[in-house]
């Protein structure tokens, strides 16, 4: 699986991180996994052409040591379908530079 992952958090920043993410993302039924929604603008014609499979969001999972984002462009209302599959290079830089202005935002150095 390819992901972005930001490891060797310290402890003090995975709570403030997770207080963060709980006040502003949603999550998922899975505790520590977050769903982060993909803007309607950064879709892939493939997800676009599927708005009942949508929303398309990035699946963020926070543990106390690390956050890793997956790369891959998931379907909340459908488990496999051709509108799911690894994110654009605009998808991937998007998500990357979302998580560095969370962190910045919350002035945690990695």
């Amino acid at each position: 699986m390819k992901q972005y992952l930001i490891d060797e958090l310290r402890l003090e920043d995975y709570e403030k991180i997770k207080t963060y993410l709980d006040d502003n993302i949603k999550n998922s039924p899975v505790a520590g996994l977050y769903w982060i929604p993909l803007a309607p603008e950064l879709l892939a014609d493939s997800q676009a052409a599927h708005p009942e499979c949508g929303p398309h969001h990035f699946a963020l999972e926070l543990l106390e040591d690390r956050i890793a984002c997956e790369l891959l462009i998931r379907a909340e209302q459908i488990i496999r379908c051709s509108c799911i599959g690894y994110a654009t290079r605009e998808q991937r830089n998007w998500l990357i530079d979302y998580i560095d202005a969370i962190l910045e935002k919350l002035d945690i150095s990695v």
